[in-house]
């Protein structure tokens, strides 16, 4: 039984298939979603989309945030930023580590709203460099 997967950027439909299971990177913690899941709406962290065919994952994509809707039929994901990991350089991973630690650097003197955000931000640059190293 598969599960229809959307994922879908600012820009466009990135893809739309069916999988027999996806893993997103949820904010509490990567979560897996089948055919029949609860109905839910949560937050992304910055991480790795695993597509499942059977046992084996067949792709996977980084995304540095955004949100999915899981209904028991369908998981949609809307991204801010969504690649391939075979595509992540990791040359631009660490440049964009290097300035988000920078802007959390800068951001801690500012304020807890201002924090926050920077270390969203922190938090995808780290997971965009790991998944450049797993590639």
């Amino acid at each position: 039984m598969a599960v229809s997967l959307e994922i879908v950027s600012p820009e466009k439909l990135l893809l739309s298939r069916s999988v027999d299971m996806v893993v997103i990177p949820a904010a509490e913690g990567d979560m897996g979603v089948l055919k029949g899941h609860s109905p839910m709406i949560v937050t992304l962290r910055g991480g790795t989309i695993a597509l499942y065919e059977g046992d084996r994952i067949t792709d996977k994509l980084f995304v540095s945030g955004g949100f999915a809707e899981v209904t028991t039929e369908r998981c949609t994901v809307l991204a801010t930023e969504v690649l391939p990991v075979a595509e992540v350089s990791r040359a631009a991973a660490d440049k964009r580590l290097s300035d988000a630690e920078a802007a959390y650097t800068i951001a801690a003197k500012q304020g807890t709203a201002a924090e926050d955000a920077a270390l969203v931000s922190l938090q995808s640059a780290r997971a965009m460099v790991e998944a450049a190293s797993a590639a």
